[in-house]
């Protein structure tokens, strides 16, 4: 079984992909094919007999082209996701424009409300006829794609919104064409006054005005599409440019492509490091929020392995280069991110759904209309009059602006409010979501420690506590430590200063402040220094329950008191999740961080689906399971969002957050609120309803004037519609569906008194815990072969401690899966062979902490 990429190229619409897709699946031996327009290319799953060729031999006899996406096509780099389309329809419109302009001018300011042209040519109706002939055809020139793609779906019966623009536009053009010729008549008979009525019978501007205002939209759907590639983009633009390679002992600059597996290299302070390594010499704390999303900068020792694209924040690191090219966790990254929108499922517009049946039954219409006035005893002239009348009131200009014109409005909505949809599709889905997923770090929360609490014991004030403690912490580049400085900093404390400074990995620190030791750390540390009272021990035990970290403070032999810090709630991310389920909203929050942290956060926003301890990798996962259940929004911030930002249905992208998953997600809030979140979804239903209002008045007229158009009055009561009020009526459902759209502009987005709640889908019973996600995905993890221990851990007081055990047990050899757990203080690690129980001790001592215990599971 094989899984191809293949470009594709003649693509324009919905109904193309789908038409796309039907050929591909017909030959033989494919199985599953997944066409997608935004990237213009397909995946076919397939075996024999189906091959290559084959596959490409039936896109093209569908009206396509299609060549398979070799290695060499894949690896063009940046070039092959910038976006070409939109400026070469941008010079087509600016062209059509300049030509539109001039003709509108003359064919409907001269010829119906007298505006001044020179006497001899409003004298001369043939001159008037040529000039709009000219430029109509200049402007039909210009867009001549519409015709190649639309006459070229006809021929292959399958008609597309280009079909619908050619014969609209084609049909005007004729029929002025016929009447130009009839008006040469007239003026060989030397009737003056007749050729001058012949120039209200004719429609170049309809002509014209139908491929400029489509052209319009096309514009706008390229952009869109030219967007989407950015978060590809953004991540190629993330790779450092050089490394510092030390070889033959000295230092020398290249490009960091140039980097071999096995090469040591220096990374300074504030530069990015080039490729996956593992440190030789320096300490450092690195941010690694690039990979991660996650703000707090992870200290960096020998031994520690660092990802490309994090950036060393103090200190020189020695490395050695353990993964390079392709290989490293930025490129798979990127590669995820490829795949993810690749394989995304092309989402039909309304429109172009019914687009497909439209054209056809109108063309049989015009025909059959024809066929009746003739045998009615009708001339042909006239029969042909109908028959053209029904192809020009049918024109699609309402049909191709019932959704584009709304989308568009929608967009300026939102953008005046922060809320900006990357394409269509986008704002159409919001509205339809059943579930919406939370990131935690940075998108409930703010993503940075804060201090929450103050607590200062007998005999001690605050001020005085956050004086002591801003001295022991203002050495130290803990993120803890650093939230402590600034808390004092922004209540304006006097920092003394502070001599002997020690570290106590897993513990805390101390040093000297006037002449007497200072300690600050962790509960452990607290009571193996003797300072730990039964108040403060209990006012921390409660402090832990509700996710924040306490840190004990002591002077001497005298107990200052505790600061709890945490990573606090942001101010409306409890209103916002109230709103999004009083839309009949499922709504999940995911994190990385362990239950009991994830759990004092849900009950401080009023939520009860948590899905906690989720490894990065993992998130994408958790996404694409609960898309089976109905259609899924993801709201991050980090670049690790990614990947599951592109698997949802929608992806929505904090505004703070890192660009990458700005670009990946399909919805960007520029503010950074959750309350924008149902700010999107309410604006993206009201569009719903627009486009649906729109598409039944387009319906609804097209379903009135085409009989009128066909002359079905005339028998009854002499009434006909001639191709000029054909016409008229045309430009008056096009200004109806316009007007109506613009109605937009009134809505109010963030008021939520009027929001619809929707029956809510059943939450899955497989968010209560994520274990049964791996387990039914991945079904070959409980195999016995498998080793579990359990390893009992004593030093770790925050999430940044327990990303240290995970990495020091993750670099161990045999080492398949390790899960910490901050709270019961215990690290359960999986391996495919047998450990010895000392080398797991030995890693974890080594990162800084002690291992107390170790028991097979």
């Amino acid at each position: 079984m094989m899984n191809e990429r293949f470009a594709v190229t003649g693509m324009t619409c919905a109904a193309c992909s789908a038409h796309v897709e039907k050929a591909a699946a017909s030959v033989k031996g494919v199985h599953k094919v997944s066409v997608n327009l935004l990237m213009n290319s397909m995946i076919v799953e397939y075996e024999e007999p189906a091959t290559r060729q084959a596959i490409c031999a039936a896109v093209e006899a569908a009206g396509y082209g299609a060549a398979a996406a070799d290695e060499g096509q894949q690896d063009k780099g940046r070039e092959a996701f910038e976006d070409h389309e939109t400026p070469r329809l941008r010079r087509r419109l600016i062209a059509s424009l300049c030509l539109l302009l001039p003709l509108m001018y003359v064919s409907m300011g001269h010829l119906m409300w007298g505006w001044y042209v020179p006497a001899a040519f409003a004298e001369n109706p043939w001159a008037i006829a040529l000039y709009q002939l000219l430029l109509t055809g200049l402007v039909m020139v210009i867009n001549q794609r519409f015709f190649v793609s639309g006459f070229a779906g006809l021929l292959h019966r399958a008609p597309n919104m280009d079909t619908l623009v050619a014969l609209g536009s084609g049909a005007a053009f004729v029929y002025s064409t016929a009447v130009m010729f009839r008006m040469g008549s007239y003026m060989g008979e030397g009737s003056g006054e007749m050729a001058f009525h012949c120039l209200h019978d004719m429609y170049y501007e309809s002509a014209a005005m139908i491929l400029t205002l489509i052209t319009v939209g096309k514009m706008l759907e390229a952009y869109s599409k030219g967007k989407t590639t950015d978060a590809v983009k953004s991540l190629m633009d993330l790779a450092p440019k050089t490394a510092h390679v030390i070889r033959d002992g000295v230092e020398i600059t290249i490009s960091a492509d140039e980097v071999m597996l096995g090469d040591t290299f220096l990374v300074k302070p504030g530069e990015s490091i080039p490729v996956d390594g593992e440190v030789l010499e320096g300490e450092s704390a690195v941010d690694e929020s690039a990979l991660t999303g996650e703000s707090l900068p992870v200290d960096k020792g020998i031994g520690m392995r660092v990802s490309a694209a994090t950036i060393n924040q103090n200190g020189a690191l020695m490395c050695r280069a353990t993964r390079v090219g392709k290989d490293t966790t930025l490129q798979q990254i990127i590669e995820m991110v490829e795949n993810a929108v690749a394989t995304k499922a092309p989402i039909a517009q309304i429109a172009d759904r019914v687009s497909g049946v439209f054209v056809p039954v109108v063309i049989t219409l015009a025909v059959i209309t024809g066929i009746i006035w003739l045998a009615a005893g009708a001339s042909t002239g006239k029969a042909l009059s109908y028959a053209i009348s029904v192809l020009v009131i049918s024109c699609p200009c309402s049909l191709g602006l019932a959704t584009p014109v709304a989308i568009m409005v929608g967009n300026g909505m939102g953008a005046r409010h922060g809320i900006l949809f990357k394409n269509a599709t986008a704002l159409e889905q919001a509205g339809k979501v059943d579930f919406v997923v939370l990131d935690k770090t940075g998108t409930v929360t703010e993503g940075k420690p804060k201090v929450t609490d103050i607590c200062a014991a007998g005999g001690t004030d605050d001020g005085e506590l956050l004086r002591i403690a801003a001295a022991l912490e203002s050495k130290s580049e803990h993120p803890l430590a650093r939230a402590v400085c600034e808390y004092a900093e922004a209540e304006g404390i006097a920092i003394p200063g502070a001599a002997d400074f020690r570290a106590l990995p897993g513990w805390g620190v101390e040093c000297s402040v006037a002449g007497q030791t200072a300690v600050g750390g962790n509960a452990a540390l607290a009571a193996e220094r003797g300072f730990m009272t039964e108040p403060l021990r209990k006012q921390g035990e409660k402090l832990a329950e509700e996710g924040k970290t306490p840190l004990f403070f002591a002077l001497g032999d005298r107990a200052l008191g505790m600061i709890a810090v945490a990573d606090v709630v942001k101010p409306d991310s409890k209103q916002a999740i109230a709103e999004i389920q009083n839309m009949g909203i499922q709504v999940v929050m995911l994190t990385g961080d362990n239950r009991r942290t994830a759990q004092a956060i849900g009950s401080q926003v009023g939520l009860t689906a948590i899905v906690a301890d989720v490894l990065p990798g993992d998130k994408e996962s958790v996404v694409r399971r609960l898309s089976e259940y109905g259609r899924t929004a993801m709201v991050g911030d980090g670049i690790n969002d990614a990947p599951a930002l592109t698997r949802a249905d929608v992806g929505i992208a904090i505004g703070a957050g890192a660009d990458v998953a700005l670009d990946a997600a399909d919805i960007v809030l520029m503010q950074s609120g959750l309350t924008d979140v149902s700010a999107a979804v309410r604006l993206s239903r009201q569009v719903l309803r627009n486009i649906h209002e729109n598409l039944f008045w387009t319906f609804f007229y097209n379903c009135i004037g085409i009989p009128l158009a066909a002359g079905i009055l005339v028998p009854i009561m002499g009434l006909s519609l001639n191709p000029m009020f054909a016409a008229a009526a045309m430009s008056l459902s096009s200004f109806c569906v316009v007007t109506n759209a613009l109605r937009l502009n009134l809505f109010r987005v963030r008021d939520a008194k009027r929001d619809r709640r929707r029956q809510m889908v059943p939450m899955p019973e497989f968010i209560e815990g994520f274990q049964e996600i791996e387990q039914a995905k991945m079904p070959e993890c409980k195999e016995e072969k498998n080793m579990v221990k359990v390893l009992d851990v004593e030093g770790m007081m925050c999430a940044h401690c327990q990303a240290h055990v995970q990495k020091a047990l993750e670099g161990v050899a045999g080492v398949t899966q390790v899960t910490v757990s901050l709270e019961e203080k215990q690290a359960k690690v999986t391996m495919e062979t047998e450990v010895a129980d000392d080398v797991l001790a030995a890693a974890v001592t080594e990162a800084g902490y002690q291992v107390t215990g170790c028991r097979a599971q």
